[in-house]
């Protein structure tokens, strides 16, 4: 497990996919480094974060791994110039769960489980807003204000043409129903969520409160795999922090326990209409609150 404080997630899905090719290839670390004239330790530490890795490393490693498709030799190249930049969100400050934004930036898809919010991908500025401000008790102004520029920001990345996004949401009914900042404000971003469900490259399943006892009730977690990489992670979000799980053990218990919630929530069609619906009821009473 790993927190808030380690190496890129560039840097780290750098190293482990160059490993993995070493070791696809039989070759030992000694021997790659007689081949390239380099020390062993040169190898390690490229390998374990304790070295940059430079395009030319990454070329010359692949010629010597046998690697063939100029696809992987050009991303993980790629991977190596971005490794040592920082992410544009660190130009808004001391933003919690920058883990949590890198991966996001990087991954192919997402899967992801809420149980009393709508994901931050998908808020409407007034429910980001309210979220933010009443969740977090010492949080000046200012330090609202840019961690809303930043969450906002980061929805770009689901309409990015040269790196789409696949975005699966489970999202249980109580997310549906909790007033965040007012009525209306959760009106909007419901009617938002109905409309962003129809996008093809996302997906909505609602967990209704009849399905019972599910995986989900343990908190929130997201799945991430990349395109570039066979490397999977699961992201554990926590109040100013976050864990990330690669074990593959791990990776396979909570893609399990996704499966079994996928299976429990209601089908993206069907959420749609439970969705509509819940908007009609609202002038009945639906979404109403003491004091609101």
């Amino acid at each position: 497990m790993t927190a808030n404080n380690d190496p890129t997630v560039r840097q780290r899905r750098l190293e482990a996919e160059l490993r993995r090719l070493r070791m696809a290839s039989g070759m030992t670390g000694t021997q790659v480094a007689a081949h390239l004239l380099i020390s062993q330790p040169k190898v390690s530490h490229m390998e374990t974060g304790r070295r940059a890795v430079s395009p030319r490393d990454v070329r010359d490693l692949c010629k010597l791994y046998g690697v063939t498709d100029q696809n992987v030799v050009d991303s993980l190249t790629e991977l190596a110039r971005e490794s040592s930049r920082q992410g544009w969100w660190h130009a808004y400050g001391d933003i919690p769960h920058s883990v949590y934004i890198d991966l996001e930036t990087a991954a192919a898809s997402i899967h992801t489980y809420e149980s009393m919010v709508i994901p931050a991908l998908l808020q409407t500025p007034a429910y980001a807003a309210a979220v933010i401000e009443e969740t977090i008790p010492l949080l000046t102004v200012e330090q609202a204000a840019a961690r809303l520029k930043v969450r906002l920001r980061r929805q770009h990345r689901l309409y990015d043409p040269a790196r789409p996004l696949s975005l699966w949401v489970v999202l249980d009914e109580s997310a549906l129903r909790r007033v965040v900042g007012s009525r209306e404000t959760l009106r909007e971003q419901v009617e938002h969520l109905r409309t962003l469900s129809t996008e093809p490259h996302i997906t909505v399943q609602v967990l209704p409160h009849i399905a019972g006892a599910h995986p989900g009730l343990l908190g929130q977690f997201s799945v991430l795999e990349f395109r570039d990489s066979r490397q999977t992670v699961v992201y554990l979000e926590r109040f100013t922090s976050g864990l990330c799980l690669e074990r593959p053990a791990d990776v396979q218990q909570y893609n399990a326990m996704y499966a079994r919630m996928q299976n429990q929530a209601l089908s993206p069609d069907h959420t749609r209409h439970f969705i509509t619906e819940a908007i009609k009821l609202r002038p009945s009473g639906w979404l109403t609150t003491a004091g609101r």
